[in-house]
């Protein structure tokens, strides 16, 4: 097949590139600027007014992750409509482009962030209303309604994917941090949290993504939306532990309440920091096992053991 990604010099999209190029599909890769990877193609920024024909002509599926991310320092007046330019409005002008071309199958990569940044008792479904928690979601949570308005207006498939942290070789956000802290032997008092994180390694996600993107091979998929992540949820205590041993480290934790540490966190203004190490966000993926019959392919050890692996050199 001859597929279009979106976003394809980014931590996921260069990955995801390689699997469906070794798999034999033709593969256009779509960058903001200049031809910088081989086969790509410059479209510029993302926004309404964004021209995909050189990239979107000719293509029967289109793997969409290019999106406005969380901005650290953010310099825009109004960001809320700095997001929906990108997030919002390229994407549907991407997706009317598309299906203009007879593209077949559409997928779009959302975030877990849609249904809220936080779980109590009850894992997070595809069932579940959606709770955006941040600028940045709510801009994928419409741009979602809009894909799913405009695939039934042009008899396009589209799928929908949440996924929540991704973990890998070459990650940067918070999971860098924490492989820093644990490969540095840093003392961390986070010995005793008892959290529940769900995550998804990298190539568990481009290996979920380029099952949706074959229609032969995921003819369920069409026009549904799935939730992904490795399976078993880990504590952050538990993370860390997993990280140092697999860089032959011994972690180095000791247990305070995780209240306490709030607190702390507050009085510094790290309370979101605090929120995102010591809170839960459970996923329940069973619609994409049984529906697809997927697996993921690799464990979080595995995972874990190439990134260290791939850190030494």
């Amino acid at each position: 097949m001859k597929i279009l990604i979106t976003g394809a010099n980014g931590f996921v999209g260069k990955a995801l590139s390689l699997v469906l190029e070794a798999e034999g599909h033709q593969i256009k890769q779509a960058v903001r600027r200049g031809i910088d990877l081989c086969g790509s193609v410059g479209v510029g920024e993302l926004n309404l007014m964004t021209d995909w024909s050189a990239a979107a002509a000719g293509c029967e599926i289109v793997i969409h992750l290019a999106a406005r991310v969380h901005v650290m320092r953010e310099q825009s007046a109004n960001p809320l409509s700095e997001f929906r330019k990108v997030n919002v409005d390229g994407t549907l002008s991407l997706a009317s482009q598309a299906a203009r071309f007879g593209v077949r199958r559409f997928v779009f990569v959302s975030t877990i962030g849609v249904n809220g940044d936080r779980t109590d008792c009850t894992p997070f479904t595809e069932a579940d209303g959606a709770l955006p928690h941040n600028f940045y979601a709510l801009s994928k949570y419409e741009a979602e309604l809009g894909l799913a308005t405009l695939g039934q207006g042009a008899g396009m498939e589209i799928v929908i994917i949440r996924p929540p942290m991704v973990y890998g070789p070459g990650a940067k956000g918070n999971f860098a941090t924490l492989v820093h802290w644990a490969k540095t032997g840093i003392p961390l008092p986070l010995g005793a949290v008892k959290n529940q994180r769900s995550m998804i390694a990298l190539e568990n996600l481009v290996n979920f993504i380029a099952l949706c993107a074959d229609p032969v091979a995921s003819p369920k998929a069409a026009n549904q939306l799935f939730l992904v992540s490795d399976g078993k949820p880990v504590s952050t205590t538990e993370l860390l532990r997993k990280v140092a041993l697999a860089h032959g480290r011994k972690p180095w934790l000791f247990p305070i309440r995780p209240g306490f540490l709030r607190f702390c966190a507050g009085l510094v203004g790290k309370g979101a920091a605090a929120d995102r190490l010591l809170g839960s966000l459970v996923i329940d993926d069973s619609k994409a096992r049984e529906l697809l019959g997927w697996r993921p392919p690799v464990s979080m050890d595995e995972q874990l053991r190439r990134i260290a692996r791939e850190s030494a050199f």
